[in-house]
């Protein structure tokens, strides 16, 4: 056995909590019928967005979504049902609820986190559609055997790139920092991260990506990139005031193409 626990996980091994578990006891409170909810599923980070979906009347709740703690927004988008849940901060949430959004019929998961930018030469505000993510947090160990990076999935990066084009922001693609820690984020630590090629960091892509690669789940991500650490340029600047909107549009749009090429099942739980 290791002494870190973070470094001491069977892998293979099957899960005494499932999320399949969670969903049928809310569904036998509640008297629901097992429902699918909708086939392209977003977390949206920051809360705004949703927030604002909602005041404009854009969006319902969904009654097909069991879950104890979240409630899932949907609206139609260019004639895409889209379901979403908000304020889904850090790896350990991101995971939990992109879990139960798999189990429940989504068969493309779409993450929108805001980040703080690393490259200097990247524009503020911009996208970054991550191809790597750094290891710097916990929630992925529980999934894959330890490395430095995990891989985004494709084609779900490559889509999302292509889609993101036309939103009118910078896109770049690229290795971000995930870390679990927004305020231990030290001048060394960014120094070393901009040496390294990493563009911006933000709090979930890379336990995201290895919950899709031990899953044989559709997962991608969009970095919103609104700021700057030490506080340069730092005024967390998302764009025109409807870039929100249109880059859930264009996630949209992706995760029908995602999910019209994810390969077999959606979710592979663990035997």
């Amino acid at each position: 056995m290791n002494n870190f626990p973070l470094l001491d996980h069977a892998l293979e091994a099957d899960t005494e909590f499932k999320p399949e578990a969670l969903l049928d006891a809310v569904r036998a409170r509640d008297g629901r019928e097992p429902a699918r909810v909708p086939s392209v599923c977003a977390l949206d980070f920051d809360g705004d967005l949703v927030d604002a979906l909602k005041a404009a009347g854009a969006t319902s709740k969904s009654e097909h979504w069991a879950c104890f703690h979240t409630a899932m927004e949907v609206l139609r988008i260019d004639d895409i049902e889209v379901g979403i849940v908000d304020r889904t901060i850090g790896g350990p949430y991101a995971v939990l609820i992109a879990e139960q959004m798999a189990v429940s019929g989504a068969k493309a998961i779409i993450g929108l986190a805001s980040a703080g930018r690393i490259d200097p030469q990247l524009p503020l505000p911009s996208l970054v559609v991550p191809t790597k993510a750094l290891r710097d947090e916990g929630t992925s160990l529980h999934y894959i055997p330890p490395s430095r990076y995990v891989d985004a999935p494709e084609p779900a990066a490559s889509i999302l790139a292509q889609e993101l084009a036309g939103t009118g922001l910078p896109v770049a693609r690229g290795a971000v920092w995930t870390t679990d820690a927004p305020y231990r984020e030290t001048a060394a630590q960014i120094r070393a991260a901009a040496a390294e090629g990493i563009l911006a960091v933000e709090m979930q892509a890379a336990s995201l990506f290895a919950l899709a690669q031990a899953r044989r789940t559709a997962i991608g991500m969009v970095v919103h990139v609104t700021n700057a650490p030490g506080g340069e340029d730092s005024n967390f600047d998302k764009g025109a005031g409807d870039a929100d909107r249109e880059i859930l549009r264009r996630i949209a749009r992706a995760g029908r193409r995602i999910a019209a090429a994810a390969a077999g099942p959606a979710y592979r739980s663990i035997p």
